[in-house]
């Protein structure tokens, strides 16, 4: 006689977001008691609160990086003599920021998971007459089969100096461009019309871990990559949002609180630029899931596409000008 498996009772909604919270309030006060910072510099910066909110509320909506964002601040800022923040700095800072926002970010989008409306709901922006459930064990795979190959590479890529960044950085977002064009074409025209996919398949599983590897090594170098490659490959082979952004946002979370430490270890954090951004990005993290629903699934698909090769565009202007 088998013996029947006891069901998984999910933790009432919201308590995880809550638990994740508590343990970032932690860390948040553990960098004001025992890091290195400059308290008169505060005062200087008292803007990044809302810059972090809105690379947060980019970054946790589509799944992918909102770190285009900083990149004129952190040029502003140099060009006013207020901080000199050399490349490396950059991606230690902004890795630090998206430790707070895309952490709460995932565990919002992972609350959804276990909290999915019935697929006969009809909620206006959120499901509709078309909505598909994600699998738990889907939302799973993928994110453990990205990371078993995105954090080696990762890992491997922060302690190699031998590398051209600027080059890498062209060459990526010139890949970001094509698969940006790639996503809004696919949403309004193969796609348009067709149901999303209920299921993962074991083909893009596969596709999955070979993007990981580029992935882990380019967030390794620029604190985003992986994350965003993600996202839109999922987004292009027309699954449901939930999947698409969730997973993007679990898997960034882990690869930035994997990758802090050794920043932490070599001192490259400016600790003033992430007391400032921080709870800007945990508000506007929080505040990107229900953004995501109520835009839908062409809208979202859209907008990120757009963001993706404006955003590309943008940082290799900024990198031929300058």
């Amino acid at each position: 006689m088998n013996t029947p498996r006891p069901n998984f009772t999910a933790p009432p909604q919201g308590r995880l977001v809550i638990w994740g919270a508590a343990v970032l309030l932690a860390l948040y006060a553990g960098i004001l008691l025992f890091a290195s910072y400059d308290p008169a510099l505060l005062g200087q910066l008292w803007f990044l609160p809302g810059i972090g909110g809105l690379a947060a509320v980019i970054a946790n909506t589509s799944g992918t990086g909102g770190g285009v964002v900083f990149v004129p601040v952190f040029n502003g800022l140099r060009e006013h003599g207020v901080m000199a923040l050399d490349p490396l700095r950059v991606t230690a800072a902004s890795m630090a920021i998206q430790c707070f926002g895309m952490t709460i970010g995932g565990l919002r989008w992972t609350d959804r998971l276990l909290h999915q409306p019935d697929a006969a709901a009809d909620t206006a922006g959120v499901a509709g007459a078309g909505y598909v459930r994600v699998r738990p064990r889907d939302f799973a795979l993928v994110i453990g089969a990205v990371l078993a190959f995105a954090l080696p590479a990762m890992l491997a890529m922060q302690r190699l100096t031998m590398v051209d960044g600027q080059m890498i950085l062209l060459g990526y977002k010139i890949f970001s461009i094509f698969l940006g064009l790639a996503l809004i074409i696919t949403t309004w025209t193969i796609n348009h019309k067709r149901a999303e996919r209920a299921r993962l398949e074991k083909v893009d599983l596969l596709i999955l871990m070979l993007i990981a590897i580029p992935g882990g090594a380019l967030t390794a170098l620029f604190s985003v990559g992986v994350g965003e490659l993600v996202a839109l490959y999922l987004f292009i082979r027309h699954y449901p949002v939930l999947l698409c952004t969730g997973t993007a946002c679990v898997i960034s979370s882990i690869s930035v609180l994997v990758s802090i430490v050794w920043h932490i270890e070599m001192d490259t954090v400016a600790w003033e630029i992430v007391l400032l951004a921080g709870p800007g990005a945990v508000l506007g993290a929080f505040l990107a899931r229900p953004i995501a629903l109520w835009l839908g699934a062409k809208r979202l698909k859209t907008l990120d596409g757009t963001w993706i090769v404006l955003s590309a565009v943008y940082l290799i202007v900024l990198n031929w000008v300058f």
